[in-house]
């Protein structure tokens, strides 16, 4: 015992002890780790909404991951980001979540991915000074149960977390739903076709049962088999019924012997009452007869499921008044119903005739172009005092064009919405706000045209802490107006927050303006300061009105009453942008992927309390750069990054480099003061000294 004492003091133990503490250190750390996210998005840390989902899995949901080794950048960093963000679920979930990486230098994993439905993406690299492209795995399958769903082409970190907690959520909603049928109970996917139309030589008609059958048969799998398939030949009496009911095509045409022949096509899924029809359509062209979204049957059948097993919050969305229509010419969805279409559903309303049904928590008025009655704004205001919410996107001005050669008219448009907004603090400006920083449009022949209407409204200009614009870099709008802000009006229970504004070098009109190329900015630059065109209101709002306009009182009456609210019961949100331009088409692609749509959406998450949503979709899309590009700090910062960084590591190892002679001199005339061997370090500590 005396001898390992003895050794346990000597230096020898030392080593022994150092790789046991290591050894030990490495095995608590298996069980408790620690990790910080120092970004100020938080980018590699997930959210709550995150965490809630895998925490409660039930059944085990398993994620494997497809990545090349050896990426060029910046793929690289987007793959770690994977791993280290899976870390994140990890830690958050349950037992029932795991992922795996697979190697894919091996061919059997090759063939486990494209198993799956995964396909290699081409990326760039430069290689010994040469462009170059490279074929590589970038991908993900999520698999719940039979329920398979894939994340592919993984070149960017942005948005991940967002596509992938919406993936497991709706797997998760999904397989629920469809193990809550009854024993006896099937989605029915119907294949209505006519055989009387094989005589029109149809390409591929005759085979487009075994297609259908072949493609549903890959999705009934993926979902616990509670999937029914029939083909259906309709009679001529069921024809125009199911045209009518379900919207499929109808085609007529003269037998030979005069009479008329009816026939249909098309292809449905439904259970209950509730349905959904896929899109598959007879179409002509040079080559003649052809079928019209085949290829895309299993991917649609699947898309169509989903959408009919979704829970949607539904969103009340006002019409009557020229509102903008949420389907285009051609009928199909308007791509602000589409970029919400995985949560949200808009239900019309008709304020006129029907009042705000209990169940909606949110109601949008969209580019009204006529003025709401007194009646429907106080349905809005008593919604808002029960703490409902409400989205205002309001034109200042209708645009009248008499024919192509003449230049458009504005006409004021007065929707009535003041009535109301300015009792609670915002007031719509019947202007048009012009932005010297705007969106630049290059032009062959022309060079750089500046759109002074579409303002591009850079990070410094966009709310910072709230979450509906903090992590995005820019946003452009178009053919904005002004909104104006009293907070006396809107009282101490309600807060005003600024979502965007104009930079300082912007200008309003409201009369005598034309809107083209060949505009200018104003020569007296004290019209230009900064313009609020987007606000947000939150708090107890007090009522616009002093009583319900539509009860009438009686001196015959015995007893009075009233449903009037005077003050808010309840905390509501109203969100107001003064221009509907920025819901149309014109500025929202079809993926939703420009900061306007990502704006868009992160207000409707916002306004429905889906605040998590707005960071995690949002992620990594900040540009974080200097404010005063081009200033003096701007210069003194970028030669910093470039040179100081050096020069200070090199003052810094001279400066150790001097304290370590010190300190050796110091030790040499203490210990040794005649050891010759240290007389050239003297001799070169006294040269320093004398320096």
């Amino acid at each position: 015992m005396n001898k390992f004492v003895k050794w346990l003091k000597s230096s020898s133990s030392d080593l022994v002890l150092f790789v046991l503490i290591l050894v030990l250190a490495n095995i608590a750390g298996r069980k408790a780790f620690l990790r910080l996210d120092l970004t100020s998005q938080g980018s590699y840390s997930i959210s709550e909404a995150s965490k809630s989902t895998v925490k409660t899995l039930t059944e085990p949901l398993s994620i494997k991951v497809f990545f090349s080794d050896n990426l060029p950048a910046p793929y690289n960093s987007t793959a770690q980001y994977v791993k280290d963000i899976l870390v994140e679920y990890k830690g958050a979930a349950n037992r029932n979540f795991s992922y795996q990486f697979f190697n894919m230098n091996k061919p059997e994993n090759q063939k486990i991915a494209q198993g799956y439905g995964l396909r290699q993406v081409q990326i760039q690299q430069v290689k010994n000074s040469e462009v170059g492209f490279k074929q590589v795995w970038m991908g993900l399958a999520i698999v719940y149960g039979d329920a398979i769903e894939l994340i592919d082409g993984i070149t960017s970190d942005s948005g991940f977390e967002y596509n992938l907690t919406t993936k497991i959520s709706k797997m998760i909603a999904q397989a629920d739903t469809l193990s809550g049928l009854g024993a006896d109970e099937k989605i029915t996917l119907t294949l209505y076709a006519s055989d009387n139309l094989k005589q029109f030589r149809i390409n591929g008609y005759d085979n487009i049962n075994n297609q259908i059958a072949a493609a549903f048969n890959k999705v009934n799998q993926k979902n616990l088999n509670r999937l029914a398939y029939i083909s259906k030949n309709p009679s001529d009496d069921e024809i125009k019924e199911l045209a009518d009911e379900y919207g499929l095509q109808l085609f007529t045409w003269k037998e030979k012997d005069g009479s008329e022949g009816k026939g249909i096509f098309g292809l449905v899924i439904g259970y209950g009452e509730n349905f959904r029809t896929i899109p598959l359509s007879i179409q002509r062209s040079i080559f003649g007869y052809g079928i019209a979204g085949i290829q895309e049957a299993e991917k649609n059948i699947s898309d169509s499921l989903e959408s009919l097993l979704s829970k949607s919050t539904k969103i009340g969305y006002v019409t009557g008044h020229g509102e903008a229509e949420l389907t285009d010419q051609n009928g199909s969805d308007i791509n602000f119903k589409k970029i919400i279409s995985d949560m949200y559903e808009f239900q019309e309303l008709k304020l006129a005739d029907e009042e705000i049904p209990s169940n909606l928590n949110a109601i949008v008025i969209n580019g009204p172009q006529s003025e709401l009655s007194e009646k429907e704004l106080y349905k809005i205001d008593q919604f808002v005092m029960k703490g409902g919410n409400v989205m205002i996107f309001a034109d200042p001005f209708k645009s009248e064009q008499a024919n192509y050669y003449q230049q458009p008219t504005y006409t004021k448009i007065d929707s009535g919405l003041n009535k109301i907004l300015s009792a609670y603090g915002a007031t719509l400006e019947s202007n048009y706000v012009f932005d010297e920083e705007c969106y630049i449009y290059q032009q062959q022949g022309y060079g750089n045209i500046k759109m002074f209407w579409a303002p591009m409204l850079q990070k410094r200009q966009l709310s910072e802490k709230n979450p509906i614009t903090k992590n995005l870099g820019y946003v452009i709008f178009l053919q904005p107006g002004t909104i104006s802000v009293d907070s006396e009006k809107a009282g101490k229970n309600v807060k005003i927050t600024v979502l965007a504004k104009t930079s300082p070098k912007a200008w309003t009109e409201t009369q005598n303006f034309q809107i083209s190329p060949q505009m200018q900015a104003p020569y007296d630059k004290t019209r230009e300061k900064a313009e609020n065109i987007t606000v947000l209101l939150e708090g107890k709002f007090n009522s616009a009105f002093d009583k319900n306009p539509s009860e009438e009182a009686s001196e015959n009456e015995e007893l009075s009453t009233t449903t009037h609210l005077s003050s808010g019961t309840r905390s509501g949100k109203i969100f107001v942008a003064n221009t509907a331009m920025i819901t149309s088409n014109q500025l929202i692609n079809d993926s939703g992927s420009e900061p306007i749509a990502m704006f868009i959406r992160n207000a409707v998450d916002y306004m429905n309390g889906n605040v998590d949503l707005c960071t995690m979709r949002t992620k990594g899309l900040t540009l974080n750069t200097l404010s005063g590009t081009g200033t003096a700090l701007a210069l003194i910062v970028r030669y910093f990054n470039q040179f100081g960084l050096a020069v200070l590591v090199a003052i810094a190892g001279l400066i150790m480099w001097r304290l370590r002679m010190i300190r050796r001199k110091k030790i040499h005339i203490r210990y040794n003061p005649n050891d010759s061997r240290d007389s050239e370090t003297e001799n070169s500590s006294k040269k320093i000294d004398n320096m």
